[in-house]
Protein backbone atom coordinates (compact mmCIF):
# COMPACT_ATOMS: atom_id res chain seq x y z
CA UNK A 1 0.00 0.00 0.00
CA UNK A 2 1.47 3.15 -1.26
CA UNK A 3 0.89 6.30 0.84
CA UNK A 4 1.43 9.70 -0.22
CA UNK A 5 1.29 13.16 0.91
CA UNK A 6 0.88 15.02 -2.42
CA UNK A 7 -2.25 17.19 -3.13
CA UNK A 8 -2.69 14.94 -6.43
CA UNK A 9 -3.49 11.41 -3.82
CA UNK A 10 -6.66 9.76 -2.71
CA UNK A 11 -8.61 10.86 0.12
CA UNK A 12 -9.14 7.08 1.31
CA UNK A 13 -12.97 7.62 1.81
CA UNK A 14 -12.69 9.53 -1.41
CA UNK A 15 -11.12 6.02 -2.77
CA UNK A 16 -13.55 3.88 -0.93
CA UNK A 17 -16.78 5.47 -2.71
CA UNK A 18 -15.34 4.96 -5.61
CA UNK A 19 -15.48 1.47 -5.53
CA UNK A 20 -18.23 1.95 -4.06
CA UNK A 21 -19.83 3.07 -7.47
CA UNK A 22 -18.18 0.97 -9.24
CA UNK A 23 -19.02 -2.04 -7.67
CA UNK A 24 -22.60 -0.83 -6.81
CA UNK A 25 -22.86 -0.20 -11.01
CA UNK A 26 -20.87 -1.91 -14.04
CA UNK A 27 -20.16 -4.62 -10.56
CA UNK A 28 -23.67 -5.63 -10.61
CA UNK A 29 -24.49 -5.13 -14.29
CA UNK A 30 -26.74 -8.40 -14.10
CA UNK A 31 -28.44 -7.84 -11.18
CA UNK A 32 -29.74 -3.94 -13.08
CA UNK A 33 -30.33 -6.10 -16.72
CA UNK A 34 -32.18 -8.28 -14.96
CA UNK A 35 -34.18 -5.54 -13.01
CA UNK A 36 -34.97 -3.55 -16.32
CA UNK A 37 -36.25 -6.25 -17.83
CA UNK A 38 -39.02 -6.99 -15.40
CA UNK A 39 -42.69 -5.54 -16.47
CA UNK A 40 -42.30 -4.05 -13.06
CA UNK A 41 -39.87 -1.82 -14.07
CA UNK A 42 -41.74 -0.61 -17.14
CA UNK A 43 -42.95 3.25 -17.62
CA UNK A 44 -42.32 5.86 -15.36
CA UNK A 45 -43.15 4.54 -11.98
CA UNK A 46 -41.33 1.38 -12.49
CA UNK A 47 -38.26 4.06 -13.69
CA UNK A 48 -38.82 5.47 -10.31
CA UNK A 49 -38.51 1.50 -8.75
CA UNK A 50 -35.72 1.08 -10.59
CA UNK A 51 -33.45 4.08 -9.41
CA UNK A 52 -34.47 3.19 -5.64
CA UNK A 53 -33.49 0.15 -6.10
CA UNK A 54 -30.07 1.27 -7.14
CA UNK A 55 -29.76 4.13 -4.81
CA UNK A 56 -30.74 1.46 -1.85
CA UNK A 57 -27.77 -1.17 -3.04
CA UNK A 58 -25.22 1.69 -3.11
CA UNK A 59 -26.11 2.46 0.08
CA UNK A 60 -25.90 -0.32 1.10
CA UNK A 61 -22.37 -1.05 -0.21
CA UNK A 62 -21.30 2.58 0.68
CA UNK A 63 -21.87 1.08 4.47
CA UNK A 64 -20.41 -2.33 5.02
CA UNK A 65 -17.10 -1.10 2.38
CA UNK A 66 -17.38 2.09 5.12
CA UNK A 67 -17.04 -0.14 7.81
CA UNK A 68 -14.56 -2.82 6.87
CA UNK A 69 -12.52 -1.34 4.62
CA UNK A 70 -9.52 1.17 6.19
CA UNK A 71 -6.76 2.26 4.62
CA UNK A 72 -4.16 -0.51 5.79
CA UNK A 73 -5.97 -3.07 3.40
CA UNK A 74 -7.45 -0.73 0.90
CA UNK A 75 -5.79 -1.73 -2.06
CA UNK A 76 -6.13 -5.58 -1.74
CA UNK A 77 -9.60 -6.05 -0.16
CA UNK A 78 -10.21 -3.62 -3.48
CA UNK A 79 -8.86 -5.73 -5.56
CA UNK A 80 -10.68 -8.75 -3.81
CA UNK A 81 -14.02 -7.33 -4.68
CA UNK A 82 -12.93 -6.36 -8.14
CA UNK A 83 -12.30 -10.77 -8.64
CA UNK A 84 -15.43 -11.53 -6.88
CA UNK A 85 -18.22 -8.86 -8.70
CA UNK A 86 -16.92 -10.12 -11.98
CA UNK A 87 -16.54 -13.36 -11.61
CA UNK A 88 -19.79 -13.65 -10.23
CA UNK A 89 -21.12 -11.15 -12.79
CA UNK A 90 -19.82 -13.38 -15.97
CA UNK A 91 -21.27 -16.66 -13.80
CA UNK A 92 -24.65 -14.91 -13.92
CA UNK A 93 -24.70 -13.10 -17.09
CA UNK A 94 -22.99 -16.16 -19.00
CA UNK A 95 -25.57 -19.09 -17.34
CA UNK A 96 -28.62 -17.05 -15.15
CA UNK A 97 -27.03 -18.78 -11.84
CA UNK A 98 -27.41 -16.73 -8.55
CA UNK A 99 -24.58 -16.74 -6.36
CA UNK A 100 -25.70 -18.56 -2.82
CA UNK A 101 -23.99 -21.09 -0.73
CA UNK A 102 -24.70 -24.25 -2.74
CA UNK A 103 -23.51 -22.63 -5.39
CA UNK A 104 -20.21 -21.65 -3.48
CA UNK A 105 -19.93 -25.19 -2.82
CA UNK A 106 -20.13 -26.33 -6.30
CA UNK A 107 -17.51 -23.58 -6.67
CA UNK A 108 -15.16 -25.69 -4.06
CA UNK A 109 -15.90 -28.82 -5.46
CA UNK A 110 -14.99 -28.27 -8.76
CA UNK A 111 -11.75 -29.92 -9.91
CA UNK A 112 -9.42 -29.20 -13.10
CA UNK A 113 -11.68 -31.21 -15.32
CA UNK A 114 -14.69 -28.98 -14.55
CA UNK A 115 -12.33 -25.96 -14.29
CA UNK A 116 -10.63 -26.30 -17.99
CA UNK A 117 -14.68 -26.85 -19.34
CA UNK A 118 -15.47 -23.11 -17.89
CA UNK A 119 -12.39 -21.11 -19.75
CA UNK A 120 -13.64 -19.61 -22.79
CA UNK A 121 -12.75 -16.47 -24.60
CA UNK A 122 -15.58 -14.72 -23.54
CA UNK A 123 -14.13 -15.51 -19.31
CA UNK A 124 -11.25 -13.96 -20.67
CA UNK A 125 -12.46 -10.83 -21.84
CA UNK A 126 -14.58 -10.45 -18.47
CA UNK A 127 -11.62 -10.99 -16.21
CA UNK A 128 -9.55 -8.14 -18.27
CA UNK A 129 -12.58 -5.72 -18.44
CA UNK A 130 -13.59 -6.39 -14.90
CA UNK A 131 -10.48 -7.20 -13.14
CA UNK A 132 -6.42 -6.65 -14.74
CA UNK A 133 -7.74 -3.12 -16.57
CA UNK A 134 -9.96 -1.30 -13.04
CA UNK A 135 -7.55 -3.41 -11.22
CA UNK A 136 -4.05 -2.27 -12.13
CA UNK A 137 -5.53 1.26 -12.32
CA UNK A 138 -6.72 1.01 -8.49
CA UNK A 139 -3.39 -0.34 -7.61
CA UNK A 140 -1.28 2.15 -8.72
CA UNK A 141 -3.81 5.04 -7.10
CA UNK A 142 -1.64 6.66 -4.05
CA UNK A 143 -3.43 6.96 -0.84
CA UNK A 144 -3.24 9.89 1.72
CA UNK A 145 -2.21 9.62 5.13
CA UNK A 146 -4.98 10.78 7.09
CA UNK A 147 -4.95 10.83 10.59
CA UNK A 148 -6.89 8.01 12.34
CA UNK A 149 -9.03 9.92 14.43
CA UNK A 150 -9.94 12.08 11.46
CA UNK A 151 -10.52 8.95 9.19
CA UNK A 152 -12.53 6.78 11.92
CA UNK A 153 -14.75 9.97 11.89
CA UNK A 154 -15.39 10.54 8.59
CA UNK A 155 -15.77 6.33 7.54
CA UNK A 156 -18.10 5.71 10.27
CA UNK A 157 -20.14 9.14 9.38
CA UNK A 158 -20.51 7.85 6.20
CA UNK A 159 -21.63 4.24 7.00
CA UNK A 160 -24.40 6.04 8.90
CA UNK A 161 -25.50 8.55 6.03
CA UNK A 162 -25.53 5.80 3.74
CA UNK A 163 -27.91 3.45 5.87
CA UNK A 164 -30.36 6.27 6.81
CA UNK A 165 -30.19 7.55 2.90
CA UNK A 166 -30.60 3.51 1.94
CA UNK A 167 -33.12 3.62 4.39
CA UNK A 168 -35.42 6.48 3.38
CA UNK A 169 -35.69 5.74 -0.24
CA UNK A 170 -36.61 2.12 0.47
CA UNK A 171 -39.71 3.01 3.02
CA UNK A 172 -40.80 5.62 0.30
CA UNK A 173 -41.03 2.89 -2.14
CA UNK A 174 -41.54 0.03 0.25
CA UNK A 175 -44.21 -1.13 -1.50
CA UNK A 176 -42.72 -1.44 -4.80
CA UNK A 177 -39.67 -2.11 -3.79
CA UNK A 178 -40.81 -5.16 -1.40
CA UNK A 179 -43.27 -6.30 -4.22
CA UNK A 180 -40.52 -6.59 -6.44
CA UNK A 181 -38.28 -8.75 -3.75
CA UNK A 182 -41.05 -10.72 -2.91
CA UNK A 183 -42.00 -11.90 -6.73
CA UNK A 184 -38.55 -12.00 -8.07
CA UNK A 185 -36.88 -13.98 -5.56
CA UNK A 186 -33.44 -14.58 -7.24
CA UNK A 187 -32.49 -10.74 -6.96
CA UNK A 188 -31.69 -11.43 -3.79
CA UNK A 189 -28.68 -13.60 -4.70
CA UNK A 190 -27.82 -10.96 -7.15
CA UNK A 191 -26.56 -8.02 -5.34
CA UNK A 192 -22.99 -8.08 -5.44
CA UNK A 193 -20.45 -8.60 -3.83
CA UNK A 194 -22.78 -8.98 -0.63
CA UNK A 195 -24.22 -12.01 -2.09
CA UNK A 196 -20.71 -13.76 -2.27
CA UNK A 197 -19.50 -12.54 1.05
CA UNK A 198 -22.80 -13.82 2.76
CA UNK A 199 -22.92 -17.22 1.10
CA UNK A 200 -18.96 -17.69 1.48
CA UNK A 201 -19.72 -16.76 5.73
CA UNK A 202 -22.73 -18.91 5.79
CA UNK A 203 -20.53 -21.70 4.06
CA UNK A 204 -17.40 -21.64 6.33
CA UNK A 205 -19.69 -21.48 9.48
CA UNK A 206 -21.75 -24.46 8.32
CA UNK A 207 -18.46 -26.41 7.80
CA UNK A 208 -16.49 -25.76 10.90
CA UNK A 209 -19.96 -26.81 12.95
CA UNK A 210 -20.10 -29.64 10.94
CA UNK A 211 -16.82 -30.98 11.36
CA UNK A 212 -16.60 -30.81 14.65
CA UNK A 213 -19.94 -32.77 14.80
CA UNK A 214 -18.63 -36.88 15.69
CA UNK A 215 -20.09 -39.63 12.64
CA UNK A 216 -23.25 -40.76 13.88
CA UNK A 217 -23.32 -44.58 13.21
CA UNK A 218 -26.69 -45.97 11.15
CA UNK A 219 -28.18 -49.22 10.78
CA UNK A 220 -26.06 -51.10 13.68
CA UNK A 221 -28.86 -53.52 13.80
CA UNK A 222 -28.68 -54.39 9.72
CA UNK A 223 -28.61 -58.11 8.21
CA UNK A 224 -29.43 -59.94 5.41
CA UNK A 225 -32.90 -61.51 5.39
CA UNK A 226 -31.97 -64.54 3.61
CA UNK A 227 -27.94 -64.95 3.18
CA UNK A 228 -27.35 -66.66 0.10
CA UNK A 229 -26.60 -70.54 0.41
CA UNK A 230 -24.12 -70.77 -2.65
CA UNK A 231 -21.80 -68.23 -3.67
CA UNK A 232 -23.89 -67.79 -7.24
CA UNK A 233 -26.95 -66.88 -5.40
CA UNK A 234 -25.03 -63.86 -4.33
CA UNK A 235 -26.81 -60.99 -5.65
CA UNK A 236 -24.96 -58.12 -7.51
CA UNK A 237 -26.43 -54.73 -7.85
CA UNK A 238 -25.33 -51.86 -9.95
CA UNK A 239 -26.12 -48.69 -9.11
CA UNK A 240 -25.54 -45.98 -11.70
CA UNK A 241 -25.27 -42.71 -10.75
CA UNK A 242 -26.70 -40.44 -13.36
CA UNK A 243 -24.93 -37.10 -13.96
CA UNK A 244 -27.29 -33.99 -14.92
CA UNK A 245 -29.85 -36.31 -16.90
CA UNK A 246 -33.14 -34.35 -16.94
CA UNK A 247 -36.17 -36.54 -17.56
CA UNK A 248 -37.37 -34.02 -19.92
CA UNK A 249 -34.68 -35.55 -22.52
CA UNK A 250 -35.16 -38.96 -21.91
CA UNK A 251 -36.40 -40.87 -24.85
CA UNK A 252 -38.16 -43.02 -22.13
CA UNK A 253 -40.39 -40.26 -20.81
CA UNK A 254 -41.71 -39.21 -23.97
CA UNK A 255 -39.31 -36.87 -25.84
CA UNK A 256 -39.86 -36.25 -29.36
CA UNK A 257 -36.16 -37.44 -30.19
CA UNK A 258 -35.32 -41.19 -29.23
CA UNK A 259 -32.79 -40.68 -27.76
CA UNK A 260 -32.96 -43.95 -25.35
CA UNK A 261 -33.31 -46.69 -28.20
CA UNK A 262 -31.53 -49.45 -26.58
CA UNK A 263 -33.69 -48.86 -22.98
CA UNK A 264 -36.00 -48.63 -25.00
CA UNK A 265 -35.96 -51.99 -27.10
CA UNK A 266 -35.51 -53.46 -23.33
CA UNK A 267 -38.68 -52.35 -22.33
CA UNK A 268 -40.44 -53.49 -24.92
CA UNK A 269 -39.28 -57.09 -24.55
CA UNK A 270 -40.24 -55.99 -20.35
CA UNK A 271 -37.48 -56.73 -18.69
CA UNK A 272 -36.81 -52.87 -17.50
CA UNK A 273 -39.05 -50.40 -16.12
CA UNK A 274 -39.09 -46.59 -16.23
CA UNK A 275 -40.30 -44.22 -13.60
CA UNK A 276 -41.90 -41.57 -15.23
CA UNK A 277 -42.38 -39.05 -12.21
CA UNK A 278 -38.80 -38.97 -10.17
CA UNK A 279 -37.98 -35.64 -8.38
CA UNK A 280 -34.43 -35.07 -7.18
CA UNK A 281 -33.18 -34.22 -3.49
CA UNK A 282 -31.60 -31.03 -4.81
CA UNK A 283 -30.22 -29.09 -8.06
CA UNK A 284 -26.38 -29.80 -7.49
CA UNK A 285 -24.27 -33.08 -7.44
CA UNK A 286 -22.84 -31.72 -3.69
CA UNK A 287 -26.27 -31.38 -2.43
CA UNK A 288 -28.46 -34.12 -4.23
CA UNK A 289 -25.87 -37.05 -3.66
CA UNK A 290 -25.32 -36.70 0.29
CA UNK A 291 -29.01 -36.58 0.27
CA UNK A 292 -29.24 -39.71 -1.61
CA UNK A 293 -27.84 -41.96 0.18
CA UNK A 294 -29.70 -40.43 3.40
CA UNK A 295 -31.94 -42.11 5.52
CA UNK A 296 -33.57 -38.57 6.34
CA UNK A 297 -35.26 -37.81 3.52
CA UNK A 298 -34.88 -34.44 1.21
CA UNK A 299 -36.81 -31.92 4.05
CA UNK A 300 -34.92 -33.54 7.34
CA UNK A 301 -31.87 -33.68 5.42
CA UNK A 302 -32.00 -30.34 4.46
CA UNK A 303 -32.73 -28.92 8.25
CA UNK A 304 -30.25 -31.39 9.76
CA UNK A 305 -27.16 -30.72 11.92
CA UNK A 306 -25.56 -34.04 12.55
CA UNK A 307 -23.78 -36.07 10.84
CA UNK A 308 -24.86 -39.40 9.94
CA UNK A 309 -23.20 -42.61 7.61
CA UNK A 310 -24.41 -43.81 4.87
CA UNK A 311 -26.24 -46.25 2.74
CA UNK A 312 -23.16 -47.43 1.44
CA UNK A 313 -22.09 -48.42 5.43
CA UNK A 314 -25.93 -49.65 6.09
CA UNK A 315 -25.03 -52.65 3.52
CA UNK A 316 -21.16 -52.69 4.74
CA UNK A 317 -22.58 -53.33 8.08
CA UNK A 318 -24.78 -55.94 6.72
CA UNK A 319 -22.34 -57.83 5.43
CA UNK A 320 -22.46 -57.03 1.61
CA UNK A 321 -19.57 -55.98 -0.54
CA UNK A 322 -19.57 -52.67 -1.21
CA UNK A 323 -17.67 -50.85 -4.19
CA UNK A 324 -17.82 -47.02 -5.71
CA UNK A 325 -16.43 -46.24 -9.28
CA UNK A 326 -16.00 -42.82 -9.62
CA UNK A 327 -15.95 -41.28 -13.27
CA UNK A 328 -16.94 -37.91 -12.03
CA UNK A 329 -15.88 -35.61 -9.11
CA UNK A 330 -16.27 -37.83 -6.17
CA UNK A 331 -18.92 -39.32 -4.05
CA UNK A 332 -19.30 -35.94 -2.03
CA UNK A 333 -18.21 -38.06 1.63
CA UNK A 334 -20.97 -41.28 0.96
CA UNK A 335 -18.13 -43.81 0.03
CA UNK A 336 -15.52 -42.64 2.48
CA UNK A 337 -15.65 -45.89 4.48
CA UNK A 338 -15.61 -48.25 1.85
CA UNK A 339 -13.84 -49.61 -1.60
CA UNK A 340 -13.66 -46.61 -3.96
CA UNK A 341 -11.53 -46.23 -7.26
CA UNK A 342 -11.46 -43.51 -9.70
CA UNK A 343 -11.16 -43.91 -13.32
CA UNK A 344 -8.64 -41.08 -13.68
CA UNK A 345 -5.91 -43.54 -12.37
CA UNK A 346 -7.10 -45.97 -15.40
CA UNK A 347 -6.06 -44.25 -18.57
CA UNK A 348 -7.60 -47.31 -20.86
CA UNK A 349 -6.97 -46.83 -24.11
CA UNK A 350 -9.93 -45.60 -26.73
CA UNK A 351 -12.03 -44.90 -23.85
CA UNK A 352 -9.40 -41.84 -21.85
CA UNK A 353 -7.94 -38.99 -23.09
CA UNK A 354 -5.78 -36.91 -20.93
CA UNK A 355 -7.20 -36.93 -17.21
CA UNK A 356 -10.97 -37.72 -18.79
CA UNK A 357 -12.92 -40.92 -19.63
CA UNK A 358 -16.48 -41.67 -21.67
CA UNK A 359 -18.35 -44.35 -18.62
CA UNK A 360 -17.89 -47.45 -20.58
CA UNK A 361 -14.96 -47.31 -18.82
CA UNK A 362 -16.25 -48.06 -15.91
CA UNK A 363 -17.70 -51.13 -17.13
CA UNK A 364 -14.40 -52.16 -18.64
CA UNK A 365 -12.54 -52.04 -15.26
CA UNK A 366 -15.61 -53.41 -13.39
CA UNK A 367 -14.71 -57.20 -13.56
CA UNK A 368 -10.75 -56.70 -12.55
CA UNK A 369 -12.41 -54.33 -8.76
CA UNK A 370 -14.88 -57.08 -8.17
CA UNK A 371 -12.14 -59.62 -8.35
CA UNK A 372 -10.71 -57.41 -5.70
CA UNK A 373 -13.10 -56.74 -3.13
CA UNK A 374 -13.19 -59.26 -0.29
CA UNK A 375 -14.24 -62.80 -1.01
CA UNK A 376 -16.64 -63.24 2.35
CA UNK A 377 -18.94 -60.31 1.80
CA UNK A 378 -18.75 -61.15 -2.03
CA UNK A 379 -20.56 -64.32 -1.71
CA UNK A 380 -23.19 -62.66 0.68
CA UNK A 381 -23.81 -60.02 -2.69
CA UNK A 382 -22.31 -56.82 -3.89
CA UNK A 383 -23.20 -53.62 -4.43
CA UNK A 384 -21.69 -51.63 -7.10
CA UNK A 385 -22.03 -47.68 -7.75
CA UNK A 386 -20.76 -46.23 -11.09
CA UNK A 387 -20.87 -42.52 -10.48
CA UNK A 388 -21.03 -41.23 -14.62
CA UNK A 389 -19.88 -38.17 -16.31
CA UNK A 390 -22.88 -38.66 -17.93
CA UNK A 391 -24.73 -35.05 -19.01
CA UNK A 392 -21.81 -32.74 -17.24
CA UNK A 393 -22.13 -29.36 -18.97
CA UNK A 394 -20.94 -26.86 -20.06
CA UNK A 395 -18.28 -29.19 -22.36
CA UNK A 396 -21.61 -31.47 -23.56
CA UNK A 397 -19.86 -32.21 -26.63
CA UNK A 398 -17.02 -34.42 -24.69
CA UNK A 399 -19.57 -36.46 -23.11
CA UNK A 400 -20.11 -38.46 -25.95
CA UNK A 401 -18.12 -40.18 -28.70
CA UNK A 402 -17.95 -39.51 -32.31
CA UNK A 403 -20.36 -42.42 -33.17
CA UNK A 404 -22.73 -41.52 -30.94
CA UNK A 405 -22.80 -37.82 -32.24
CA UNK A 406 -26.22 -38.63 -34.36
CA UNK A 407 -27.37 -34.66 -33.41
CA UNK A 408 -25.82 -32.00 -35.35
CA UNK A 409 -24.18 -29.80 -35.50
CA UNK A 410 -23.28 -29.53 -31.70
CA UNK A 411 -22.50 -26.96 -29.88
CA UNK A 412 -18.47 -26.69 -28.90
CA UNK A 413 -18.33 -24.01 -26.90
CA UNK A 414 -18.26 -23.98 -23.49
CA UNK A 415 -19.92 -20.17 -23.33
CA UNK A 416 -23.56 -21.86 -23.70
CA UNK A 417 -25.31 -18.49 -24.89
CA UNK A 418 -23.05 -18.10 -28.20
CA UNK A 419 -24.62 -21.08 -29.37
CA UNK A 420 -28.26 -21.68 -31.11
CA UNK A 421 -30.16 -23.32 -29.04
CA UNK A 422 -30.99 -25.82 -31.01
CA UNK A 423 -27.04 -26.79 -30.77
CA UNK A 424 -27.03 -26.95 -27.49
CA UNK A 425 -30.16 -29.22 -27.71
CA UNK A 426 -28.23 -31.78 -30.15
CA UNK A 427 -25.55 -31.94 -28.23
CA UNK A 428 -27.19 -32.44 -24.75
CA UNK A 429 -29.17 -35.52 -26.17
CA UNK A 430 -26.34 -37.24 -27.60
CA UNK A 431 -25.04 -37.21 -24.21
CA UNK A 432 -28.10 -39.09 -23.53
CA UNK A 433 -27.48 -41.32 -26.20
CA UNK A 434 -24.50 -42.19 -24.85
CA UNK A 435 -25.74 -42.75 -21.60
CA UNK A 436 -28.55 -45.04 -22.91
CA UNK A 437 -25.67 -47.35 -24.55
CA UNK A 438 -24.03 -47.35 -21.15
CA UNK A 439 -26.41 -48.38 -19.43
CA UNK A 440 -27.55 -51.20 -21.62
CA UNK A 441 -24.13 -52.27 -22.27
CA UNK A 442 -24.34 -52.36 -18.62
CA UNK A 443 -27.59 -54.76 -18.16
CA UNK A 444 -25.72 -56.55 -21.34
CA UNK A 445 -22.96 -57.37 -19.05
CA UNK A 446 -24.91 -58.37 -16.17
CA UNK A 447 -27.37 -60.89 -18.20
CA UNK A 448 -23.78 -62.71 -18.45
CA UNK A 449 -23.04 -62.88 -14.77
CA UNK A 450 -24.55 -66.43 -13.49
CA UNK A 451 -25.97 -65.02 -10.37
CA UNK A 452 -28.70 -62.77 -9.83
CA UNK A 453 -28.25 -59.33 -10.85
CA UNK A 454 -30.07 -55.91 -11.08
CA UNK A 455 -29.05 -52.52 -12.63
CA UNK A 456 -30.88 -49.36 -11.13
CA UNK A 457 -30.47 -45.42 -12.93
CA UNK A 458 -30.97 -42.34 -11.49
CA UNK A 459 -29.89 -39.03 -12.04
CA UNK A 460 -28.67 -36.46 -9.26
CA UNK A 461 -30.48 -33.59 -10.91
CA UNK A 462 -31.57 -32.05 -14.02
CA UNK A 463 -30.21 -29.36 -16.09
CA UNK A 464 -31.19 -25.83 -17.98
CA UNK A 465 -30.41 -25.40 -21.96
CA UNK A 466 -31.03 -21.93 -21.77
CA UNK A 467 -34.80 -22.30 -20.90
CA UNK A 468 -35.97 -18.43 -19.07
CA UNK A 469 -32.00 -17.80 -19.76
CA UNK A 470 -30.91 -20.33 -17.28
CA UNK A 471 -27.91 -22.79 -18.01
CA UNK A 472 -26.69 -25.64 -16.47
CA UNK A 473 -27.59 -26.38 -13.12
CA UNK A 474 -27.50 -25.77 -9.04
CA UNK A 475 -30.58 -22.82 -8.51
CA UNK A 476 -31.42 -22.36 -5.07
CA UNK A 477 -34.63 -25.58 -4.77
CA UNK A 478 -37.16 -23.07 -4.37
CA UNK A 479 -37.10 -21.55 -7.42
CA UNK A 480 -35.27 -23.59 -9.49
CA UNK A 481 -37.44 -24.90 -12.87
CA UNK A 482 -38.81 -27.97 -13.21
CA UNK A 483 -35.68 -28.80 -15.69
CA UNK A 484 -33.42 -29.08 -12.68
CA UNK A 485 -35.41 -31.39 -10.70
CA UNK A 486 -37.15 -33.84 -12.89
CA UNK A 487 -34.77 -36.73 -13.31
CA UNK A 488 -34.63 -40.08 -15.09
CA UNK A 489 -35.14 -43.12 -13.16
CA UNK A 490 -34.72 -46.65 -14.48
CA UNK A 491 -34.97 -50.34 -12.93
CA UNK A 492 -34.06 -53.78 -14.63
CA UNK A 493 -33.90 -57.00 -12.99
CA UNK A 494 -32.60 -60.42 -14.01
CA UNK A 495 -35.39 -63.31 -13.90
CA UNK A 496 -33.10 -64.63 -11.43
CA UNK A 497 -33.19 -61.72 -9.02
CA UNK A 498 -36.92 -61.29 -9.73
CA UNK A 499 -37.07 -64.91 -8.43
CA UNK A 500 -35.42 -63.89 -5.38
CA UNK A 501 -37.43 -60.55 -4.85
CA UNK A 502 -40.89 -62.59 -4.64
CA UNK A 503 -41.98 -60.28 -7.45
CA UNK A 504 -42.01 -59.42 -11.08
CA UNK A 505 -41.52 -56.69 -13.37
CA UNK A 506 -45.25 -56.44 -14.40
CA UNK A 507 -45.73 -55.34 -10.57
CA UNK A 508 -42.85 -52.56 -10.43
CA UNK A 509 -44.20 -51.90 -14.09
CA UNK A 510 -47.56 -50.38 -12.13
CA UNK A 511 -45.49 -48.27 -10.23
CA UNK A 512 -44.15 -46.95 -12.78
CA UNK A 513 -46.14 -43.51 -13.34
CA UNK A 514 -46.25 -42.96 -9.43
CA UNK A 515 -44.73 -39.97 -8.11
CA UNK A 516 -41.49 -40.49 -6.81
CA UNK A 517 -38.36 -39.07 -5.64
CA UNK A 518 -34.51 -39.46 -4.15
CA UNK A 519 -36.43 -40.11 -0.56
CA UNK A 520 -37.31 -43.95 -2.18
CA UNK A 521 -33.44 -44.60 -3.18
CA UNK A 522 -32.03 -45.70 0.00
CA UNK A 523 -35.03 -47.86 1.45
CA UNK A 524 -35.33 -49.44 -2.19
CA UNK A 525 -31.70 -50.20 -2.25
CA UNK A 526 -31.71 -51.77 1.29
CA UNK A 527 -35.25 -53.69 0.04
CA UNK A 528 -33.30 -55.09 -3.40
CA UNK A 529 -30.32 -55.90 -1.47
CA UNK A 530 -32.61 -57.74 1.01
CA UNK A 531 -30.86 -56.13 4.09
CA UNK A 532 -33.25 -55.74 7.37
CA UNK A 533 -32.99 -52.42 9.23
CA UNK A 534 -34.98 -50.65 12.18
CA UNK A 535 -34.01 -47.23 9.78
CA UNK A 536 -35.84 -49.05 6.42
CA UNK A 537 -39.03 -47.80 5.74
CA UNK A 538 -40.69 -50.20 4.19
CA UNK A 539 -43.66 -47.12 2.73
CA UNK A 540 -40.71 -45.84 0.48
CA UNK A 541 -39.49 -49.00 -0.61
CA UNK A 542 -40.52 -49.67 -4.20
CA UNK A 543 -39.91 -53.52 -3.63
CA UNK A 544 -41.70 -54.17 -1.05
CA UNK A 545 -45.20 -53.57 -2.76
CA UNK A 546 -44.12 -56.03 -5.39
CA UNK A 547 -42.51 -58.79 -2.75
CA UNK A 548 -44.81 -62.14 -2.47
CA UNK A 549 -43.03 -62.89 0.76
CA UNK A 550 -41.00 -61.41 3.26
Amino acid sequence: MVFSPAAKSWHPTHLLLLLTAWLGTVGNLPLWIAIWRLPETQGLRGAATFLGFLVVVLGLLAMFLSLVVWPRWLKFMGLLFLIMSTASSYFMLTYGVVIDTSMLVNAAQTDVREVRDLLSWSMLASVLLGVVLPGYWWWRQPVRRVRATSLIGRQLAVAVAALLVATLVFWLAFQDMASLMRNHKPLRYMINPLNGLYASVHLVMGQAAQATRPLLPLGEDAQLRKPPVTEQAAPLIILVLGETARAANFGLSGYARDTTPQLRQLQAQGQLVYFQDVTSCGTSTQASVPCMFSHLGKDKHDRNKERYESLLDVLHRAGLAVLWIDNQSGCKGVCDRVPYVSTQALQVPGLCKEDECFDEVMLKALPQQLAALDPVRRARGTVVVMHQMGSHGPAYHKRSPQAFKKFTPECTSSALQTCPAEHIVNTYDNSILYTDHFLASTVAWLKSQPRPTAMMYVSDHGESLGEKGLYLHGMPYSMAPKEQTHVPMVLWLSLAMQKQQGGSMACLQGQSAKALSHDHLFHSVLGLAQVSTRVAKPELDLFAACAATR
